[in-house]
């Protein structure tokens, strides 16, 4: 799907709602956009969680990688 200005200004809006959403602990969002009225309640966090995931996937915006560091140390200085 080719990501049109219009698309990309949805997006980024949902993108926010979702955010504040989460960080207050609410799990429906009502959304507003070009004269239309759109409520999602999501099941749990996780679920909206996975929605933001995909919404910044789609915006090419970079995500958060699993990847985990281990450094050793001879404790000696």
């Amino acid at each position: 799907m080719v990501l049109t200005p219009e698309r990309e200004a949805l997006l980024r809006e949902w993108l926010g709602s979702l955010e504040e959403a989460l960080a207050s602990g609410a799990q429906r969002i009502v959304f507003h956009s070009g004269g239309t009225r759109r409520e999602v309640e999501y099941r749990s966090r996780a679920e909206m969680r996975s929605e933001m995931r995909k919404i910044k996937a789609e915006l090419g915006m970079a995500l958060p990688s699993n990847t985990t560091v281990t450094t050793f140390s001879s404790g000696f200085y």
